[in-house]
């Protein structure tokens, strides 16, 4: 499958190595048709409360897909890949993913979630290691996250970056997860309120403690 593009620009990190472009957000979730960042669909941040988790899951397509004519592929495997494992996490465009990215601090860890691709999942953890600031892809007219809305002097968009810290001990599918989801709606389990499916469009998404910690150790048993 193609490599991501190198991007043209931008602020590069001590060991002056430029990483390669990450581009792409998109959820296909239980049958749902694709749906790109770009969505006008937005989510309450009151359904998070005021004071999101320190804990993330992050959605990337690790399939080849092509958006105006850009191969927006981009799985745990990618970032691996790139100069001391570090990458950006351009190109979200929904309203409240950008407020989430904007929350993140230094070290934090989050879930790297492979979406719209044959088995949904949680491939591996990554962390925070460069908060917020502009992303340079809204204003590249060749990028398919161009925003002509969107001023150098006011940017709309944001985006952090990350390094791969491990992959899971095995690969966690969406359909595992959403049968404990449907289970602790029930019983009151750690996942009864898990965004990944109350908020299923957003690509990315905060974890309460409690669902981190219930994730980590659904990795150390055998699937159900």
């Amino acid at each position: 499958m193609p490599k991501p593009q190198k991007r043209r620009t931008r602020t590069l990190r001590p060991d002056e190595k430029r990483p390669l472009e990450k581009c792409a957000k998109t959820e296909n979730l239980d049958g749902a048709s694709a749906k790109t960042e770009d969505s006008p669909e937005k989510v309450s941040a009151s359904n998070f409360g005021k004071n999101p988790s320190s804990h993330w899951l992050m959605k990337s397509e690790p399939e080849s897909r092509l958006e105006k004519g850009v191969d927006v592929k981009f799985g745990i495997e990618d970032l691996k890949e790139q100069p001391n494992q570090t990458t950006c996490w351009d190109g979200v465009r929904n309203y409240q993913a950008r407020n989430f990215l904007r929350a993140m601090k230094l070290e934090e860890e989050a879930f790297f979630y492979h979406s719209n691709c044959k088995e949904p999942g949680i491939a591996g953890l990554m962390k925070i290691v460069k908060e917020a600031y502009p992303d340079h892809t809204q204003f590249e007219k060749n990028n398919p996250h161009y925003d002509p809305s969107s001023k150098k002097e006011n940017p709309k968009w944001s985006m952090v970056d990350v390094q791969f810290v491990r992959m899971m001990k095995r690969f966690i599918p969406l359909a595992e997860l959403k049968t404990y989801y449907q289970a602790h709606k029930t019983t009151g389990g750690p996942l009864k309120n898990m965004a990944l499916f109350t908020s299923q469009r957003l690509s990315v998404q905060p974890l309460t403690q409690e669902e981190f910690d219930f994730i980590l150790e659904l990795e150390k048993k055998q699937p159900t």
